[in-house]
C-alpha cells in the first residue's frame, strides 16, 4: 500500500476503490505523515500528491494548477532531484520509464539531477489495476508527487519468525505484532501485558517500541522454554529457546520485566490501574486450554474453559488493570455466516475503537479486536449484562472449534465426491 496526501487545498486526493493499493488522504501535514510512517508496517511509502488523472493530459492539467510556490523550494537552482516511476500491477522495460520521466519536461525543474544522493525525490505512480491476467496498456490511473518517507516493512522482515530463537506451533507473525502494538499504541515507558503469552511474540514487537513487557501463560514448558522443540530437526529446547532470549535477539532484553505461569481465569493481580496495554492473541487457538488445578508437579489437569467465559474473564480484567485511556487488543474467532456486530464482547467501561476482520477460509474468520478504556469500574457494572444484553457474553463462541472443523469436514467430503466422480 501507498500513501498519496495533499497538504494543500487547491489539490483534491483522487477517489479510489478498496482493492486499489493507493490510498489517498486530505488534511495531513508532512510531519503527521512521516509519524505515521515511522511506526506503519502496511504502508510502503507516503507522498505528497502534486497531481493526478486518468491520462497523460489529465496529469498534466493536475500538475499546472499545483501552486508554483509550493513547487519553488524544492525545484530552485542549486537543488538536486532525481525521478522515479514505481508502477503497481506491470513492469515496465527502463526505456519506457525513461520516455514517461521525458514527458514531465513541462515541469519547472531549475536543479541538477543526482542519482546516487539526490535532496529530493519525486515520483511517478501508475496503477495498471488489480488482475494480473488482464494489464491493460497504458495505466487505470496515475499520480505524481514528492516523496516524504518509506515505513517500517522491513520490520517483517528481520523480526520473522523464521529467523527467530524461540518460537511455538501458534507464534503470532511479525507483521500482524506489529499491527497489534500500532492498535494499541505502544509507546516509549509503556507497561504491557500479555496474559496468554506463549513464545512472546507481541512482546518482541512491543518491546521494538520502547515498552517495558510482562506475560503470563499457563504452559510451564512454554513459560520456562523447556520439552520439545518446535523446530524441524530439531528435537528438545536449548538453553536460548525463550521469551527473554528471543527480546535479547533483537536487543531489546532491557524492556524484559518477566513472564510467570499463572492461569488467566484466575488472576493473581492486586486490584489497581497497572498496564497501559493488555495485547493477546493466543485465544483463537488455545480457547479449550487449561484451567489450574494442579497436582502435586507442574502439570495442570484439563479443564473447559470456554470461549465466551475467557473473553468475559479478559474484559474484566482489562477494566479493572488498565489504565484510563489504555488499550485492549486481541483476536475474536468468528464463523462467518453467522457472524453479526453483537457477537463482540463490549464491557461498560471499555469503548469498542476498531473491529477488523482477517478472513481464513470461507467459512471462518479473526477479528482484531481494539477496545479503550473510558472509566474505572463501579460496582453496578457487574450488573450490567442485566439491563443491557451487549454486556451479556455470546454462548454461540464456545461451539466456535466445533463449527470450524465442521466446516473442513464439509469441504473434505466435496473434494472427495468430485475425486470419486472423476475416477468414474
Amino acid at each position: 500500500m501507498c500513501i498519496v496526501y495533499s497538504s494543500n487545498p487547491h489539490t483534491h486526493s483522487a477517489s479510489v476503490s478498496l482493492q486499489s493499493p493507493f490510498v489517498c488522504l486530505d488534511g495531513l501535514s508532512e510531519e503527521d505523515v512521516r509519524w505515521v510512517m515511522a511506526r506503519s508496517v502496511c504502508a510502503k511509502s507516503a507522498f505528497e500528491l502534486w497531481g493526478h488523472g486518468r491520462t497523460c493530459a489529465e496529469l498534466q492539467t493536475s500538475l499546472s494548477s499545483y501552486p508554483s510556490e509550493n513547487m519553488g523550494p524544492f525545484m530552485h537552482k542549486g537543488s538536486t532531484y532525481k525521478i522515479n516511476v514505481y508502477t503497481f500491477n506491470k513492469t515496465l522495460l527502463f526505456a519506457d520509464r525513461i520516455k514517461k520521466i521525458d514527458a514531465l519536461e513541462f515541469l519547472p525543474f531549475e536543479g541538477s539531477v543526482s542519482l546516487k544522493s539526490p535532496e529530493h525525490i519525486f515520483c511517478l505512480l501508475e496503477d495498471y489495476g488489480t488482475d494480473p491476467n488482464n494489464i491493460p496498456e497504458h495505466p487505470d490511473y496515475m499520480y505524481f508527487g514528492r516523496w516524504i518517507a518509506d515505513g517500517q516493512r522491513e520490520l517483517i522482515r528481520s523480526h520473522s519468525v523464521k529467523n527467530r530463537h524461540f518460537i511455538g506451533n501458534t507464534s503470532m507473525d511479525a507483521g500482524l505484532s506489529f499491527i497489534m502494538a500500532n492498535h494499541a499504541k505502544v509507546h516509549e515507558n509503556h507497561l504491557v501485558f500479555d496474559p496468554f503469552v506463549g513464545t512472546g511474540s507481541l512482546l518482541v514487537a512491543c518491546s521494538h517500541f520502547g515498552a517495558y513487557v510482562c506475560g503470563t501463560d499457563i504452559d510451564y514448558n512454554t513459560i520456562h522454554g523447556k520439552g520439545r522443540s518446535s523446530r524441524k530437526n530439531h528435537m528438545w529446547r536449548g538453553p536460548d529457546e525463550n521469551i527473554r532470549a528471543n527480546l535479547r535477539q533483537y536487543g531489546t532484553e532491557r524492556m524484559y520485566v518477566d513472564v510467570m505461569v499463572s492461569d488467566a481465569s484466575k488472576s493473581v493481580w492486586r486490584k489497581a490501574a497497572l498496564f497501559d496495554a493488555i495485547i493477546t492473541d493466543r485465544m483463537s487457538s488455545d480457547y479449550h486450554h487449561l484451567s489450574s488445578m494442579y497436582v502435586e508437579s507442574h502439570v495442570p489437569v484439563s479443564q473447559a474453559y470456554h470461549l465466551s467465559d475467557i473473553f468475559t474473564d479478559l474484559l474484566n480484567f482489562s477494566a479493572e488493570h488498565l489504565v484510563i485511556g489504555g488499550r485492549l487488543v486481541y483476536w475474536l474467532p468468528v464463523y462467518r455466516p453467522e457472524y453479526c456486530d453483537e457477537v463482540v464482547p463490549l464491557h461498560p467501561c471499555l469503548r469498542l475503537i476498531s473491529n477488523c476482520e482477517q478472513t481464513l477460509s470461507s467459512h471462518t474468520s479473526r477479528r482484531l479486536i481494539t477496545m479503550e478504556k473510558i472509566k474505572d469500574p463501579e460496582e453496578l457494572d457487574s450488573l450490567a449484562h442485566l439491563s443491557d444484553p451487549r454486556f451479556s457474553p455470546y454462548q454461540g463462541h464456545n461451539a466456535f472449534r466445533q463449527k470450524y472443523f465442521s466446516g473442513l469436514n464439509k469441504k473434505s467430503s466435496k473434494e472427495d465426491i468430485k475425486v470419486d466422480i472423476n475416477g468414474e
